[in-house]
């Protein structure tokens, strides 16, 4: 064989070789760190589907690892090699509110953002036979009295939510746990606490039933559902609060396939139909880039350790 064959077989070999390792050249596996059958478990499996529909050839497998209130499937993702076919379904539990609680070997610090893909909001509600109807009712009679606020657990989102809220109105209430959402809301239709924090969702039906009211809605700005309902920072108070979940990776992740990886899950959430599906699963679909989504959860880190901290249960599981 001459000089100029050895070297055009040389080039196709390396280009065979460059082809056959472009990644992804393999299925990119999701942690979920709850069980199957949940909003995240769900949202992410729809985003598989618009990853593949839009990366035709391209897998995206959803694997559940529940546990530890979302921090072992969270420890899965950041601990894997990270060579980015492991990543996870980074909600905020399990990133800016446990690592303050102790136990989880990871933090903040510790997590590749790659794109921030859906929020639940939340909102106020007073409940049945409440000595108050409104915002500024229950502002009032919080100068005096604590109001029972439910939650759907000591340490979760709702109960983090209600104390942040507190603190930046500066107000005392006296936070009540419940084994979840759907024990407060029945402590709460009963009329046995003065309000609780909950999904708009799961809010509607029990206003349209007269069984609660609104008081507020914690996002910047007033809402569909509710046009009616004042947020709390048009009342004057700077607090807003959501839950929220988007797609992290482990630290280390090579710059090119990183590259990949946040714009193709900007190209899956901006999918008509994925927006289509989740809608009208009740979720709130909004892309934020990586910048975006750590500003985010750096933030209600920031102000869930202080709120942690006042209860006294900062390292509480170390």
């Amino acid at each position: 064989m001459n000089k100029k064959l050895i070297f055009a077989a040389a080039l196709l070999a390396a280009s065979i070789s460059t082809e056959a390792f472009a990644f992804p050249d393999r299925p990119i596996q999701v942690i979920v760190p709850y069980s199957a059958g949940g909003g995240t478990d769900l949202s992410l499996r729809l985003l598989a589907e618009s990853f593949e529909r839009n990366f035709d050839g391209s897998t995206m497998v959803v694997r559940n690892q529940p546990g530890g209130g979302g921090s072992i499937g969270t420890s899965g993702a950041l601990l894997a090699r990270p060579d980015g076919y492991t990543l996870g379904a980074g909600a905020q539990g399990p990133l800016a509110l446990l690592p303050h609680l102790g136990g989880t070997p990871y933090n903040i610090d510790d997590v590749e953002f790659i794109g921030l893909f859906g929020r639940n909001l939340q909102v106020m509600v007073a409940c049945k036979d409440a000595p108050f109807s409104n915002f500024d009712e229950f502002l009032e009679y919080s100068k005096t009295k604590a109001p029972q606020i439910g939650n759907s657990g000591a340490g979760g989102a709702n109960h983090i939510s209600a104390e942040a809220f507190g603190k930046a109105a500066n107000i005392k209430i006296e936070s009540v746990p419940f084994g979840g959402s759907s024990e407060a809301r029945t402590a709460c239709v009963g009329g046995h606490i003065d309000a609780m924090v909950a999904s708009p969702a799961e809010a509607l039906g029990q206003v349209e039933a007269g069984n609660v009211s609104m008081l507020f809605v914690m996002e910047p700005e007033r809402i569909d559902l509710f046009p009616d309902t004042p947020t709390a920072v048009e009342k004057g108070i700077d607090f807003t609060w959501s839950s929220w979940k988007g797609i992290i990776g482990p630290k280390d992740i090579p710059e090119e396939d990183l590259k990949f990886l946040r714009s193709a899950i900007k190209t899956a959430v901006e999918d008509e139909e994925f927006r289509k599906k989740m809608e009208e699963m009740g979720e709130f679909v909004i892309y934020e880039d990586a910048e975006q989504y750590e500003s985010r959860a750096r933030s209600d880190s920031k102000t869930a350790e202080a709120v942690i901290r006042d209860l006294g249960m900062y390292g509480m599981n170390n």
